[in-house]
């Protein structure tokens, strides 16, 4: 089985179960987390070159958090979030 980082949305808000693929062996898997709704702090004006992990560690003090912008944005992958001219940024829990 995977090991994921303490602070992974994974690791804190999502289930682990076994299942069969394919071919007929026994896999491990992780279905989607259940991550809890941040209220939010406002908005942030993109500017060009900026990451979602800077953000995550200017706005939420923690670097790998970036996933909570991501989520909070309603976007599955945190590169999809910088395609708009801004973001949506969470509270901090």
């Amino acid at each position: 089985m995977s090991v994921f980082d303490p602070k992974s949305r994974y690791a804190r808000f999502a289930t682990a179960y076994e299942t069969v693929d394919g071919r007929g062996r026994k896999v491990a898997a992780v279905g989607p987390a259940a991550i809890p709704e941040r209220p939010p702090l406002g908005d942030h004006l993109l500017r060009s070159e900026q990451r979602l992990d800077h953000l995550a560690a200017h706005y939420l003090s923690d670097a790998n958090g970036f996933w909570w912008i991501a989520d909070h944005n309603r976007r599955l992958l945190p590169d999809a979030a910088l395609a708009a001219p801004s973001v949506k940024i969470p509270r901090e829990g």
